[in-house]
């Protein structure tokens, strides 16, 4: 995200907003190459290089560490080019940049963690990890004994035979079940794609945990920063 020069300069602990303006004048900073000494230069830290007196300076980065209740509406995506709503949106009160980890389809709702922390999306998305991830659905009709079985000893979604996973029945009423599922893999829509072919279509789905980290009382659209004892677990997966 751009920003002008000299707040970003200021955000680096150079100094105070009006004194970086002064050393941008009197011919002390670079941006990359180039020197720059008129005001008004606009920077990406993330993307420029910036030369205070030719020492690289850069903002101290803080690691942030947010679970989301993702409403149904939203991208897990950092910027869509129809101008569609992201989960950004909902976390606007967060300074630095952040990106969610994997992905829950535009109308699925849930939990998404969100972070800076390259090494911890590794962690969790990486397919080996085999981490639960465990959702809740309403589907058409009640699954049967046989149908469950199928389900959980892999389905072909469309050339993908899924791996090992659990289903199980919560409730049923008048035509429709609330059914728990969980998986360790995260292929697109794949839930949905797995309860059609059994013949019980999704009608509403949200995931409620990712590991041991879950929604609990989270309302809808709202986040929240993980406690020390989450974000070790990510850490240690």
């Amino acid at each position: 995200m751009e920003e002008r020069l000299q707040k970003f300069m200021a955000r680096c602990g150079v100094a105070s907003r009006r004194n970086c303006e002064k050393m941008i004048e009197a011919g002390k900073v670079k941006v990359n190459d180039t020197l720059v000494t008129e005001l008004g230069k606009k920077v990406d830290g993330d993307i420029d290089k910036i030369y205070v007196n030719q020492v690289l300076i850069e903002v101290e980065k803080k690691s942030i560490y947010i679970i989301l209740n993702k409403p149904e509406g939203y991208l897990c995506t950092l910027k869509d080019e129809r101008g569609r709503k992201t989960v950004l949106d909902l976390v606007k009160e967060i300074d630095e940049r952040i990106f969610p980890i994997g992905r829950l389809d535009y109308d699925t709702s849930g939990l998404i963690i969100m972070t800076n922390d390259g090494d911890i999306y590794n962690s969790v998305i990486h397919p080996r990890k085999k981490i639960d991830k465990v959702y809740e659905a309403t589907v058409k009709g009640t699954p049967t004994i046989d149908e469950m079985y199928d389900f959980c000893t892999g389905l072909d979604i469309g050339g993908y035979i899924t791996a090992d996973a659990d289903i199980s029945v919560i409730s049923t009423d008048a035509d429709v079940s609330k059914i728990k599922v969980t998986i360790h893999e995260g292929k697109k829509r794949q839930i949905r794609k797995m309860c059609k072919i059994i013949s019980h279509p999704v009608i509403t789905l949200r995931r409620v945990s990712i590991g041991d980290i879950g929604l609990s009382n989270l309302k809808k659209g709202k986040w929240r920063y993980l406690d020390e004892k989450e974000v070790n677990y990510l850490k240690n997966l």
